[in-house]
């Protein structure tokens, strides 16, 4: 692995010398910002209508700043520089997928959402969403379908005819980006119960993680050590944001390969402090 290095670092550093580097262009305010600035409008007011109702016991800051860090990041992904560059380099482009996958959905989820938009509606609406999402909450909670899905949505929108359609097509462009953030939250928000849950078993939550890391791990590294470019539109266009298309490529398998693992280990590790520690208390000294 150290030796296919130095290509994706170069690639990166060919990225940041592009015209305009890193910072720009960002894509003006546009609808890409409405669902974002929407969500967040709303789960202010929800966190306001819950401290009125119950002051002290409702959200915490903590869990307030991961949402909004979620929504920041979602936004930045959504209309940013890594938005413009992914036409061009697949680097970034995988950037934008690892953070719909791996980091926005745990992010969001980590602050309740539900709680909170639930008290910013009307109670009506509120009550006709309980009674609608009722029927989905034994679907939210499958961790092995979940899986599935999160790794059947990472395979098949990198297949080259995928991301080749979504570069062609902005409606399957948004599609893509969308199937990825509705995978990532299946997926997470039955980890989320996993962890959140004290009578849930650590060792479900832990297979699944390492078998969607064992997916990842192995794209990336596909990605990494391929010896030719695997997608045809971007050895035509990572020239021209001054990228070798080969060390682009490479750039997106390590990308996948490893920074995105992090928050997938980060909950492995927790789940499984949180298990050992159940069982200590379990089967205590004495």
């Amino acid at each position: 692995m150290a030796a296919a290095l130095p290509l994706p670092a170069a690639a990166l550093a060919a990225l940041c010398r592009a015209p305009g580097g890193l910072a720009a262009p960002w894509a003006p305010p546009g609808a890409w910002l409405l669902p974002p600035a929407l969500l967040l409008v709303l789960y202010a007011a929800g966190l306001w209508r819950l401290g009125r109702r119950a002051p002290g016991r409702g959200i915490a800051p903590p869990e307030a700043a991961g949402f909004v860090a979620g929504i920041a990041l979602l936004a930045f992904v959504l209309g940013g520089p890594l938005n413009a560059y992914a036409r061009w380099s697949l680097g970034a482009h995988m950037a934008q997928h690892m953070l719909l996958l791996a980091l926005v959905p745990p992010l969001l989820l980590a602050g309740r959402p539900l709680a909170a938009l639930a008290s910013a509606l009307p109670a009506a609406w509120a009550r006709g969403l309980h009674r609608a999402g009722r029927p989905l909450r034994p679907a939210a909670g499958a961790l092995a379908a979940a899986a599935v899905a999160h790794s059947a949505a990472m395979w098949a929108w990198h297949l080259p005819a995928a991301l080749e359609l979504a570069l062609a097509r902005e409606s399957v462009h948004w599609a893509m980006h969308a199937s990825f953030l509705a995978a990532g939250l299946w997926f997470w928000s039955a980890l989320w119960r996993c962890i959140r849950e004290p009578r849930a078993g650590a060792g479900p939550g832990v297979v699944a993680i390492v078998a969607v890391m064992m997916q990842m791990g192995f794209l990336g590294a596909l990605l990494t050590f391929a010896p030719r470019v695997l997608y045809p539109v971007y050895a035509l266009r990572a020239p021209e944001a001054g990228l070798a298309p080969l060390a682009d490529q490479q750039l997106a398998g390590v990308l996948m390969w490893v920074p995105s693992c992090l928050p997938y280990l980060a909950g492995a590790v927790w789940l499984t402090w949180r298990g050992l520690a159940r069982l200590d208390r379990l089967h205590g000294p004495g």
